[in-house]
């Protein structure tokens, strides 16, 4: 096979003809006169040391800022003598995902279930305590651990309601089928703000009587019942791509709904509805910003109270830009797992 040396290819994408060219050098122009300051701004004449703004003297940016505020940033009003729990339950997280990536993992899938089962109240007792934990309230949590812990929980929510929803939207009963219509398409016509700040108002008024719901807990069960519905349809369309020989074939031999629908149809609707459910888990990452409107601090809450500082005003672009960093990893990392998942499945299908 030959090998086509790298200044071809690259000559054929960007200089084959001079209209190519010319298109090549004004994308090159307008990237340059945009990333050089921007480089400059964060890098090179950015002041990284320091205790206060008044060491911010080069005119770049002043990531003291950021330094200083670290803490926030990471763990909000959390007590920073109990944000080892965070940690402890962020490393239980980071090690619980490495062990199931790991494909000879023994007993995977019980392991899986299990982690399921465990990890959500155990998530809930480390950060709200109890039970031998000092007590912190919700209104305490905040930056990007209360972001992963919004998205982590309002997800809970989503997937299995969605698939449950996309599921009774095709069943063949009436009632059921009208309910799913309703709750899908009620939910993904009202904003989500409105959802969120509904759910802290309505709430608490359908519970018992001195049946209290907390505000965190609100707006996670608001953002997840909104997210479960466009899951839903994400799933709905990897259902319906299926041919409807696999659910024939399926009762052909003899299993019931189900088992046909467990074993046989979820497993490749799933697979085919991942990318859209991918992006469906990114937007509400970024939808957890929302619950700013009930006073819950999440990340980018924090990066705006923390610019309510005297000490730090004028400290917008440095709270931004290091809050959309974060964001951005979160989100490209789960982009690139959602590929990872797909290459696998259709690895595993091949052979």
């Amino acid at each position: 096979m030959r090998i086509v040396p790298r200044w071809s290819v690259i000559r054929k994408r960007l200089f084959a003809t001079p209209l190519d060219i010319v298109i090549t050098l004004i994308i090159a122009y307008l990237l340059w006169r945009a990333i050089v300051p921007l480089l400059e701004w964060t890098l090179v004449d950015a002041t990284f040391s320091g205790t206060s703004r008044l060491d911010c003297t080069s005119g770049g940016a002043c990531w003291v800022f950021v330094r200083a505020r670290f803490g926030q940033f990471m763990y909000g009003l959390y007590p920073p003598m109990e944000r080892w729990r965070v940690d402890l339950a962020g490393l239980i997280l980071v090690a619980v995902i490495a062990a199931l990536s790991w494909k000879m993992l023994p007993y995977r899938r019980g392991f899986a279930l299990a982690a399921l089962f465990v990890l959500p109240p155990l998530g809930v007792w480390l950060l709200g305590g109890g039970l031998g934990l000092a007590s912190v309230e919700t209104r305490e949590w905040g930056g990007l651990m209360l972001t992963i812990f919004i998205s982590i929980y309002a997800g809970l929510i989503a997937i299995p309601l969605g698939i449950l929803l996309a599921l009774g939207r095709r069943s063949s009963l009436p009632v059921i089928r009208t309910i799913a219509i309703i709750f899908i398409e009620f939910w993904r016509g009202v904003p989500i703000v409105a959802v969120i700040f509904l759910a802290s108002i309505l709430l608490p008024l359908i519970m018992p009587s001195g049946v209290g719901v907390d505000r965190l807990a609100r707006a996670v069960i608001g953002l997840g019942l909104v997210v479960a519905a466009y899951m839903a349809e994400a799933v709905r369309g990897g259902l319906q791509a299926l041919p409807e020989g696999q659910q024939e074939a399926a009762t052909a031999l003899g299993l019931g709904y189900w088992r046909a629908t467990g074993l046989i149809i979820l497993p490749q609707a799933i697979r085919i509805a991942l990318p859209a459910m991918t992006n469906e888990f990114i937007a509400l990452v970024k939808n957890t910003t929302l619950v700013l409107i009930v006073s819950i601090l999440d990340l980018l809450g924090i990066a705006q109270a923390a610019l309510a500082d005297p000490n730090w005003v004028g400290m917008n672009k440095e709270a931004y830009a290091f809050a959309g960093m974060l964001y951005w990893l979160g989100c490209f990392g789960l982009s690139r797992v959602g590929l990872a998942l797909e290459r696998n499945r259709a690895r595993a299908e091949r052979h």
